[in-house]
């Protein structure tokens, strides 16, 4: 009998640690603007499913922004004020990839990551491009590290656009303009290195967002100067969120024993802006793919060097660093959209996956 009532005590304080572990979790909910990317070529996203001599898997340019709605405002010169700087798009600056070296408004702009402000004029957007990075929109942004400022006319359409949109439209081979369209305004900037290609005027189905430790590291223009050392960027993950819609996901969506890109379109990418140890492991700071493959009770999480994919589709081994199992727990309520978010635990760094009613946690210890 005593024996009975002692298992019934240890089975009572393991249920009470589990729930304690899982209320300390909190996912973000769907970002009114969602974030999106586009690419040139267009077809350079789906890298992994092109074959080897297709012209289009030469990466020239990627942009990652967020995509605010009109909702029956006035957005130029009423919501985005005149003769002020706009960081083209909503909540983060808007980041541009330059897979090689390009040429604007006549300045040589060498291959890297920046971002993208418009100076906005009823007739004409001052576009600037800048080293500055990890800043929430234009406030307080050093000016000084803008290496570009070229004036570009803007038309009117007839057609209003509800969802900012940035797209390409080539012009040669050498040459491409980036276009912006929002409301009834369009503005092309072009860009030395065919309709417009630009995203559908919805939001995608998964839209794309970040997570990103320590939080503020995102928004370092806003830090007192005595803030920033403890806010320096560690780990970045850039996925898109799919949503339950009813579906049971794991084990029928996504099946048990199956690799999954752990969100959905393009691979999930973890940036480790420092050295890191995962599964006993370490890991060279830089940019990885982030793969699971979901079983019942513990999922496998998989650092990979295949960033610029479609998913797990044609995935090789070869390119896996590090596998790591984690057991899964039950998220502390219901969560429709697939989400992620950081814990800290001591000196390790949990990322912490969740969906529908299940999460796991991914080890990180990032290196002084």
């Amino acid at each position: 009998m005593r024996t009975n009532y002692l298992l019934l005590c240890c089975c009572l304080l393991l249920a009470a640690c589990t729930t304690l572990s899982a209320q300390e979790v909190k996912f973000g909910d769907l970002d009114a603007s969602s974030m999106d990317a586009a690419h040139y070529p267009e077809n350079s996203a789906y890298l992994n499913y092109l074959d080897a001599n297709d012209p289009e898997r030469e990466r020239k340019i990627k942009v990652f922004y967020g995509r605010p709605k009109k909702k029956g405002r006035e957005v130029f010169g009423g919501l985005e004020p005149w003769g002020k700087d706009w960081r083209l798009g909503a909540n983060e600056a808007t980041e541009v990839t330059f897979y090689q070296a390009v040429e604007i408004g006549g300045t040589y702009v060498p291959a890297g990551t920046y971002t993208m402000f418009a100076q906005l004029y009823p007739n004409q957007w001052i576009i600037k491009i800048s080293s500055e990075r990890f800043i929430g929109g234009a406030e307080n942004r050093d000016i000084s590290k803008d290496l570009v400022a070229v004036a570009i006319p803007t038309e009117t359409v007839s057609t209003p656009r509800e969802i900012f949109t940035i797209g390409f439209q080539k012009i040669d081979d050498n040459n491409v303009h980036m276009v912006y369209a929002w409301d009834r305004t369009r503005a092309a900037l072009p860009i030395n290195l065919n309709p417009a290609v630009l995203a559908n005027d919805m939001d995608d189905a998964s839209p794309m967002d970040l997570v990103q430790h320590p939080n503020m590291s995102r928004l370092r223009n806003y830090l007192k100067a005595e803030e920033l050392a403890a806010n320096e960027p560690q780990v970045r993950v850039i996925y898109s969120r799919p949503k339950a819609k009813g579906r049971k996901v794991f084990g029928e969506m996504l099946p048990y024993g199956k690799m999954w890109r752990l969100g959905a379109n393009e691979t999930t990418e973890i940036t480790f802006f420092k050295d890191v140890v995962i599964g006993g492991k370490e890991i060279r700071a830089g940019r990885y793919g982030l793969f699971a493959k979901v079983n019942e009770g513990s999922w496998d999480f998989i650092i990979h060097r295949n960033v610029q994919s479609w998913g797990e589709a044609n995935h090789d081994e070869k390119d896996n660093v590090v596998t790591v199992t984690a057991k899964t727990e039950k998220t502390p309520e219901m969560v429709e959209a697939l989400s992620m978010t950081f814990v800290e635990k001591g000196d390790v760094l949990e990322l912490v996956v969740g969906w529908e009613n299940t999460m796991a946690r991914l080890p990180i210890k990032v290196k002084k």
